[in-house]
């Protein structure tokens, strides 16, 4: 606050008003509050699913409503904000500002989610092969009782693919499939992924991976295949348990899988640098 020399408060103090102490902004405290509430509601939408407490249906609820939560909050903030302006009769711009800031960040995150949801095809099941996507076999057991199958869909998911996610394609090698098998094995577990089954004479990988918010399973299988002229194809298919729509994850996966093995055996000096093409569009649920 600022003072005269003699320790009497200054009629330009920006905490007074006239002669008067200005009172906190209500609108500022209130957004505030309400701010922090609603990060905290979005973090336990995906953390309450990992514990079981609720269905992934009422996380995605809970967290849609921590979205709306943190919009009121933000517009309370740029209110608040107004009030404790300089030559307002409010103070606690530094609240306003913080709820506003928070509260955007909290609904930026959902809020993009819901853009994907109405951009992206509502498929769950990726493969860079769709004419013959690779089958699971160790996987099924583990996929006992989850909503979604693993019979792919078809010409019509086929076709929403190839428009959404082009550059999910068939990875061909001019290296060994022996030497494949072994860096698709390494890249796999580099990338955290969970090892079901790696079966070197028949060239399978089967694997798990879980998405960071919800904790969602999703299964992957590698097939390798020697070529007749020595070198290998890479074939990847990703499939979650839950959803109709993915938001893009598993397209994302198998992009990020199928680059860093190719820059894993450059890095070895068995291939040249291979362009992976654009990043496909996803929210990391």
């Amino acid at each position: 606050m600022t003072t005269s020399n003699n320790g009497t408060k200054r009629a330009d103090d920006p905490e007074t008003y006239g002669s008067r102490v200005k009172p906190r902004s209500r609108a500022g405290v209130i957004a505030l509050v309400l701010a922090l509430l609603s990060l905290f509601a979005a973090v336990a939408s995906g953390f309450g699913y990992r514990l079981g407490l609720w269905t992934y249906v009422t996380g995605f609820i809970v967290l849609l409503s921590a979205a709306v939560a943190a919009m009121v909050s933000a517009a309370l903030g740029v209110v608040g904000a107004y009030l404790a302006r300089p030559r307002g009769r409010r103070r606690g711009m530094a609240w306003a500002l913080a709820a506003l800031a928070l509260g955007a960040a909290t609904a930026s995150v959902p809020l993009s989610w819901l853009w994907l949801a109405r951009h992206l095809p509502p498929i769950h099941d990726i493969s860079t092969d769709t004419d013959h996507p690779p089958n699971f076999v160790a996987i099924l057991p583990l996929r006992a009782g989850a909503p979604d199958p693993t019979q792919y869909g078809g010409a019509a998911v086929a076709a929403l693919q190839h428009r959404a996610y082009p550059d999910v394609q068939p990875l061909l090698l001019p290296v060994p499939s022996a030497q494949v098998f072994d860096a698709a094995l390494a890249t796999a577990r580099a990338k955290g992924w969970t090892i079901v089954v790696t079966d070197s004479p028949n060239g399978r990988i089967e694997a798990t991976d879980t998405t960071f918010w919800f904790g969602f399973t999703d299964d992957i299988v590698v097939r390798i295949t020697p070529q007749p002229d020595g070198g290998t194809r890479v074939d990847a298919r990703s499939v979650s348990r839950v959803g109709r729509g993915d938001l893009g994850a598993n397209a994302r996966r198998l992009y990020y899988f199928l680059y860093d093995l190719a820059d894993r055996l450059g890095k070895e000096g068995k291939l040249s640098r291979v362009d992976p093409g654009p990043e496909p569009a996803s929210g990391n649920y």
